[in-house]
């Protein structure tokens, strides 16, 4: 690992995988670049959409046709992005504005890459979600890992010695957490990733709860990211 490497002012690119997210990705863009300032770069690569997703995006980003599974979409996005640091960013979660300011602190102060802090929106009273809330950032900061909805970032150099996202359907980004810890400084900052409650809601809380954590431990374990996603797509998407 390489420790204590600092970067000057960075240029973010921001990637975002699509498939028919008319409903979010509009907003999305627009707080990306409230929070990153107006020279980022933010390249939407859609996965087939039926709706009128890159039609509202008009003019606010790249977008990439580019019908595949998610790490597919996210690696493409890596090879056409400028930036001097990538954010694979989902396409239902929102920055707050100082986002790009903590992230350059952290930056100048030697880490490599990280991720911001777990939130939902909206704001939910329900006991049930501020215990995910706090689960997931506690496992975050008590293991360094992190998922997509958690705005993960990366310098160009830290993603090039990984070798790049794996192009698989399902944990990609778990999978890359992985990976750029074994080459970069990795740490959560205290920013937070606003994540639609949309799937908790649409597929019942214990049971998305109930089948991503069951999913993910057969990862970990060694599973077929393929068949997971087969599993995945018939219980929750389908």
């Amino acid at each position: 690992m390489n420790v204590g490497r600092k970067i000057s002012r960075p240029t973010f690119s921001v990637i975002i995988p699509t498939l028919d997210e008319e409903g979010e990705i509009a907003e999305t863009v627009r707080r990306a670049k409230i929070a990153l300032g107006p020279n980022v770069e933010i390249i939407v690569v859609d996965g087939g959409s039926q709706d009128r997703t890159t039609q509202v995006i008009n003019q606010s980003a790249q977008v990439i046709p580019f019908a595949s599974s998610r790490g597919e979409q996210l690696k493409r996005g890596a090879q056409e992005a400028h930036g001097t640091v990538l954010m694979f960013l989902h396409a239902d979660t929102w920055l707050e504005e100082e986002a790009g300011s903590v992230i350059h602190n952290a930056l100048t102060s030697g880490i490599e890459a990280g991720c911001l802090e777990f939130a939902l929106r909206p704001v939910a009273h329900e006991k049930r979600y501020r215990l995910l809330e706090r689960a997931v950032n506690w496992r975050t900061r008590r293991f360094l890992t992190a998922t997509g909805d958690q705005a993960v970032f990366t310098t160009r150099t830290a993603y090039e010695q990984t070798g790049g996202i794996q192009a698989i359907p399902l944990f990609e980004d778990v999978a890359f957490v992985q990976q750029i810890r074994k080459v970069a400084a990795f740490k959560p900052v205290a920013s937070r990733a606003l994540t639609s409650r949309r799937r908790w809601e649409r597929n019942g809380f214990f049971r998305t709860l109930v089948t991503h954590w069951t999913l993910r431990a057969a990862f970990h374990l060694g599973v077929d990211p393929h068949i997971l996603d087969r599993i995945y797509r018939r219980k929750l998407r389908g």
